[in-house]
């Protein structure tokens, strides 16, 4: 499912971070009350009503600055604007409507998308000061009161983004019987290169400038009976590193597209080796649960003996201890080596993904680990674990019942994952455990 996207603009200093902040539930964007603080986007999933969508906060625009840096900003917020599906436009009460904002709220109305107009700083409840009604001059439509300090009106401004979305947003493109890949990965590893291959034409265009793909594409693929989409993006690369504006749109659009796909193939030059920013982009996939594969791209590159490959996997699996479960292909793009093999992968770690244990299976694995090795005592007092069940998929997700939370050591916690891992697989895929305790009265 591709989120909706949701800018939040206006000239600096009218609180835009602290809003961002108020409704994501984190302080993610620095907030000062300096002007241009924030300079690039930053952006974090956002949900209203059971209904998410991607929420970007932006520099400030100064839409008559020579300064050098508001300029950057100003070129970023314009960016936003044009990904965005709706906009927030946010305004301060205790300035008033300004020349900037009269000239940001044209630039707006010119850009044809949807706007709600958001008034900040108005802190206390009831009937808004004379001053608010001001706000009515921006021809933006009815202004809405809030306080992005304490979170008063925040809820009838997402009530208005949220009537701005298109009836089927929430849909997914595509039919379950779809296996969803992200193909992803540093520039210039090998991924359109590898998309082409699996099309067996050239579907994206291949350079070897780095950060050539400027943005997400699908490409449909049916082998025999299985369906796949592969989503292609740009490279994702440090922050710090990402100098085009352009750029730092794509970073947010490989994340869009780890966050679609049911299965993420990171890619790895084989020639280079394993990086710290692999280590980062399969965190990201790692942590949204999905299923992973590590295919190490430009494999006919290297000399080999018997053992190159062996030595080489083990080094990886040291690399990615942190994703112990992750399996390895060695392909190449540019022969077609193995890509058979990659495709069986992530059609098996798909199911994986996508594994249900049954709650009598999964205590008897239970009953036969907590007898093989004793759970953990502190100060007298010993874990007892009642049962666990699995409410959810993608990722597998495991609910523990227990006499006490805080005696239920990761380390206990590993043991336990590395049993059931040994008796039903799950490869490829994170799992999640849920620790709840059960109070002595609690017969659930």
């Amino acid at each position: 499912m591709s989120l909706p996207i949701v800018a939040i603009v206006g000239r600096p200093n009218v609180g835009k971070s602290t809003l961002f902040n108020k409704l994501i539930g984190q302080r993610l964007s620095i907030v000062k009350d300096t002007p241009g603080v924030t300079r690039d986007r930053i952006y974090s999933r956002c949900e209203w009503c059971g209904r998410e969508f991607m929420l970007v906060d932006t520099g400030g625009i100064e839409p008559k600055s020579d300064d050098i840096i508001l300029s950057q900003m100003k070129r970023q917020a314009e960016l936003a604007i044009t990904k965005a599906d709706a906009i927030i436009f946010v305004t301060d009460l205790r300035s008033g409507v300004t020349a900037n904002d009269m000239e940001v709220a044209s630039m707006l109305q010119k850009s044809g998308k949807p706007v709600v107009l958001c008034v900040n700083k108005c802190d206390t409840v009831g009937e808004p000061p004379a001053e608010f009604y001001e706000f009515y001059n921006l021809g933006i439509g009815d202004p809405i009161g809030v306080s992005s300090v304490h979170g008063h009106g925040t809820g009838d401004l997402l009530d208005a983004v949220m009537e701005h979305f298109p009836e089927d947003f929430e849909k997914g493109e595509y039919d379950e019987e779809f296996i969803k890949v992200a193909v992803i990965g540093k520039p210039n590893v090998g991924k359109s290169s590898l998309i082409n291959r699996i099309a067996g034409e050239e579907r994206v265009i291949v350079s070897d400038i780095a950060g050539t793909t400027r943005d997400a594409t699908d490409t449909i693929i049916e082998k025999g009976d299985d369906k796949f989409v592969f989503i292609d993006t740009a490279g994702i690369r440090k922050k710090s590193k990402v100098l085009e504006d352009i750029e730092r749109y794509s970073v947010l659009r490989a994340y869009m597209a780890v966050d679609r796909a049911d299965v993420c193939v990171i890619v790895i030059d084989a020639e280079v080796g394993f990086t710290e920013q692999d280590s980062k982009v399969a965190g990201y996939a790692h942590e949204q649960g999905k299923g992973c594969v590590v295919a190490v791209n430009k494999w006919d590159a290297i000399e080999k003996d018997n053992n190159t490959m062996d030595n080489y996997r083990k080094e990886l699996e040291e690399k990615f201890s942190f994703m112990s479960y992750v399996p390895f292909v060695f392909i190449s793009a540019k022969t077609g080596q193995r890509i058979d093999k990659l495709f069986d992968m992530i059609k098996y770690v798909n199911e994986q993904n996508s594994m249900r244990v049954s709650t009598g299976m999964l205590n008897d694995v239970l009953a036969y680990a907590t007898s093989r090795v004793q759970p953990p005592s502190d100060k007298g007092k010993r874990l007892k674990i009642y049962y666990m069940t699995q409410p959810s998929t993608k990722p597998p997700t495991f609910v523990t019942f227990v006499n006490k939370a805080e005696l239920f050591h990761f380390s206990y916690q590993r043991y336990i994952e590395n049993q059931i891992r040994q008796t039903f697989g799950l490869e490829g895929t994170p799992v999640r455990f849920i620790v709840r305790e059960r109070g002595k009265n609690d017969n659930k």
